[in-house]
């Protein structure tokens, strides 16, 4: 592992001098804990005396749908309250006699639910809350059910509105109390952040409303629509709470007081669910590339940088964070890291 290490070190601290991103924060660990870990390169450039930090906040972005819609349906589930095979309109009145309604929870998750590929909640819905979510329900599906993995924000939005209809909580409450705080993720939230959480966020895009760098303020467009919580994106969080997370899905008597979701949700989800379709998906998680699927590594990205690996084959995490947006949405560059990174966190 030492061999590893130096390598990791240096891949991350390379990718900050080339300026993919101004710093990172990483890990790889087991259900006992971190095993090696490191930071790279600056919070911000603008204030190029202020180092990266392991307890850095960073805008997870689309890792919002594993910790907060993904953790909460599989409670659900666990609960017996979420049918993952019966057609939404089921059990949920509000889509009865839409095109919504003849969709599985299972589609939605593995992203086979052949419903429009992009939010543009503003441009099709207007800006109140409400409407945005009826037009959601209710719009027409982009092909049939189940015939092409294409993923979509809509499904982690609809299955934020499902929890929330469900529990009869608001998401972020939900999660809250469903899963992070019985997992002890004591700093993790959605945003937008008090000002003592922001100033120790690593800043994304440049705003052009401010002409100031997005710092503790999402920066997904749809999840500041809505307030800055949805099922798409929103939440902050911290390299320690993630590895409480990820340690919990190998190992989940770690912790005395047991979140939501157990061992048969992540059984579940770490397993091919789309057949013959490609590519390759779970429940909201899908083989890293690269990998072989029998090999059972997984992987979850954020549009801003983040992303977090999991393999129970090899009782194994990863957690890469770092804030690329900050300088480009070109992917290549992260893209290549993180799959140098992969290789060699699960080597």
């Amino acid at each position: 592992m030492t061999d590893s290490t130096d390598r990791i070190k240096q891949l991350v601290a390379d990718g900050a001098r080339d300026k993919v991103y101004p710093g990172a924060v990483w890990a790889i660990g087991d259900a006992a804990g971190m095993k090696a870990g490191a930071t790279a390169g600056v919070l911000d450039p603008a204030e190029p005396g202020t180092p990266m930090r392991p307890d850095t906040v960073f805008d997870v972005a689309s890792l919002t749908k594993i910790l907060a819609v993904w953790s909460t349906v599989g409670a659900l589930w666990e609960d017996g309250a979420l049918p993952l095979d019966e057609p939404l309109e089921g059990f949920w009145t509000e889509v009865t006699g839409c095109p919504l309604g003849q969709v599985t929870a299972r589609q939605l998750l593995t992203h086979t639910a052949g419903v429009p590929l992009r939010a543009q909640l503003k441009n099709l819905y207007g800006t109140d809350p409400a409407t945005i979510r009826t037009g959601v329900l209710h719009e027409a599906l982009h092909r049939p059910p189940g015939k092409a993995v294409e993923y979509t924000d809509r499904a982690a939005l609809i299955l934020g509105y499902l929890a929330e209809h469900l529990s009869g909580q608001a998401l972020d409450q939900l999660a809250h109390t469903r899963i992070w705080q019985p997992l002890g993720m004591t700093r993790t939230r959605f945003g937008p952040l008090p000002a003592d959480l922001a100033a120790r966020c690593a800043p994304t895009e440049l705003d052009e409303d401010t002409g100031r760098h997005l710092k503790g303020g999402v920066h997904d467009f749809s999840a500041r629509l809505l307030g800055g919580v949805c099922g798409i994106a929103g939440a902050f969080s911290v390299l320690d709470d993630l590895a409480r997370f990820l340690r919990y899905m190998l190992d989940p008597t770690i912790t005395p007081a047991q979140p939501g979701f157990g061992p048969n949700w992540v059984e579940e989800s770490l397993t091919v669910q789309t057949g013959d379709l490609d590519p390759a998906r779970g429940l909201f998680w899908h083989p890293a590339p690269g990998t072989d699927p029998a090999d059972r590594t997984y992987v979850h990205y954020g549009f801003t940088g983040t992303g977090m690996w999991l393999s129970p084959k090899k009782g194994t995490w990863a957690v890469l964070l770092t804030n690329k947006l900050y300088y480009t949405r070109d992917r290549q560059p992260l893209t290549e890291i993180r799959n140098h990174f992969r290789e060699l966190a699960f080597s």
